[in-house]
């Protein structure tokens, strides 16, 4: 499974002894026009606007700390309130100060990632209380599943980064980081993901990182090896373990990623271009604090923006109004020039057509709108409430489809082909000639989960549906029990620290 779908299309030359298809998955760029909702009037008018929602009716800011940065930097501050009033000018030079590209350390070199406008990662499902899968049904998320999780994340090289896949709830909070870091980098060499519960929780992760890859202190710094989700409280509110992270994040030059999660109609206000403008002025507002903190810190744009059902009052993915939030949240990103984060998801309850259907076109918004990185992509069901194994193995397998998009085409005359069609008759066929018979095992792409023998064929294996074939696929991949090739030297102390932390009582996560 690691080796079906790896680097690079090779010319005829060079097929004859290829018995299987390669193509590069780790270096995406993203080859779709990108769509617009909104004229560049109206982009520059909803940018405008959430300049003006931050200088009149301002964000609250709950750490002291983080108001104490905004104040200090010209910002007007309320303390009474913990609200931080930002003139324009304040903004405007911290989004000068933020990078237009960073690249990202994984665990080896061929991990390392470029995120900038153009290039394409994906994440699997994050964030997620409950697992679930055919065999073992719905169930609260454990540090065996994260770790399962984590295998199944690596074992595809479309995703590209290793996110908060579920909560290991049978881990308490204030030793949950040293499982899920420990998870990671043991069954992992690509980004891996730190929670931002706090500063001893976040040093904690950083230490871990730095023992497990050989790093000291200013080796880390110089480069980005990890990052976090920041998510603001829409409306209009950073409280205090986002902020600390953020401003964490930005002193130890890791990657935050600021993400505003604002639903129509409940968050925020019930049209697309409403939504998106609250949800702009809270990412620039985040995206501020981190600059101030350290000019040039690596951050992302984000926006995680669709709507609930009126009805109901749950959160709906896969709308039309979650795609044109998506194109609007990438018009902004370009015009302020950062990379960005979008989001893709399912309110299906199960791996059935109504969640790929889904999470599909919820994907495909996310490609039109030119997104750096486009989480929960693979595995996200009950809008974030599980994840499930089957549906991420049955949406890398779309994943993997659209990378094969993102690759060159060739088009040379082997391609073109006038030998190929030289050499049969009129009514005759194409599958015994030389272009044929050099390519055949090599020209087209294979698929994972799908089944493409015919009626008769697949009900004398038994009839088994997608779900079913993925079942067989995810348990291969734990099974295997694949390990990041790492110094024991590097383990042996990477789990006497955690051992020594553990004794001292773990780290309790701040609120």
């Amino acid at each position: 499974m690691r080796d079906a779908h790896r680097t690079g299309r090779r010319r005829a030359s060079d097929q004859q002894t290829q018995t299987h298809r390669e193509t590069n998955y780790r270096k995406l760029r993203n080859p779709f026009p990108q769509m617009r909702v909104f004229s560049d009037d109206q982009i520059a008018a909803m940018h405008d606007t959430s300049l003006r929602v931050l200088e009149e009716l301002g964000v609250r800011v709950l750490l002291p700390e983080a108001r104490a940065v905004f104040r200090a930097a010209g910002a007007r501050v309320d303390e009474d309130s913990q609200m931080v009033f930002l003139d324009r000018e304040i903004v405007a030079t911290a989004l000068a100060a933020a990078p237009r590209s960073i690249t990202m350390r994984g665990a080896a070199p061929g991990r390392d990632l470029l995120l900038e406008l153009g290039s394409l990662t994906f994440q699997p499902g994050a964030g997620c209380p409950h697992a679930t899968d055919l065999e073992r049904g719905r169930r609260p998320g454990t540090e065996r599943d994260f770790r399962e999780l984590v295998q199944l994340t690596q074992a595809f090289d479309v995703l590209h980064m290793v996110p908060p896949l579920v909560e290991p709830q049978d881990v308490s909070v204030h030793l949950r980081h040293y499982a899920t870091m420990k998870a990671q980098i043991e069954l992992s060499d690509k980004v891996p993901f730190v929670f931002s519960r706090g500063t001893p929780q976040v040093r904690d992760s950083f230490e871990l990182l730095k023992i497990a890859r050989g790093l000291d202190d200013a080796a880390f710094a110089a480069d980005p090896h990890c990052y976090t989700i920041i998510n603001t409280n829409s409306p209009r509110q950073l409280d205090i373990p986002m902020a600390q992270g953020l401003m964490d994040f930005a002193r130890a030059g890791q990657v935050a990623i600021v993400t505003p999660f604002t639903l129509m109609g409940a968050m925020a206000p019930i049209t697309v271009a409403g939504a998106i403008t609250l949800s702009h002025a809270e990412a620039l507002a985040a995206i501020t604090l981190s600059q101030l903190v350290r000019p040039g810190a690596p951050v992302m744009y984000g926006t995680f923006t669709s709507n609930v059902d009126m009805k109901s009052g749950a959160p709906a993915l896969g709308t039309p109004e979650h795609f044109k939030a998506s194109l609007a949240a990438g018009q902004l990103a370009r015009l302020i020039g950062l990379p960005w984060r979008c989001a893709t998801g399912s309110a299906g309850n199960i791996n059935d057509a109504q969640a790929a259907h889904e999470t599909q076109f919820a994907l495909w918004g996310c490609l039109m709108a030119g997104a750096t990185t486009i989480i929960h992509a693979a595995g996200w069901l009950e809008g974030g409430l599980s994840i499930s194994y089957e549906k991420m193995i049955t949406d890398i397998e779309a994943l993997q489809m659209v990378a094969e998009l993102c690759a060159e085409t060739a088009c040379g005359s082997d391609e073109i082909g006038f030998d190929a069609i030289a050499e049969v008759a009129p009514g005759g066929h194409f599958f015994a000639t030389t272009q044929t018979m050099a390519r055949y095992q090599t020209e087209f792409y294979e698929p994972i989960v799908a089944d493409w023998s015919n009626f008769g064929t697949w009900t004398e294996r038994g009839a088994p549906d997608a779900s079913s074939r993925a079942t067989g696929i995810w348990k291969r991949i734990v099974a295997e029990d694949w390990r990041a090739p790492l110094d024991p030297g590097r383990i042996e102390a990477m789990d006497d620290y955690i051992t020594r932390r553990t004794a001292d009582g773990g780290a309790p996560p701040e609120s």
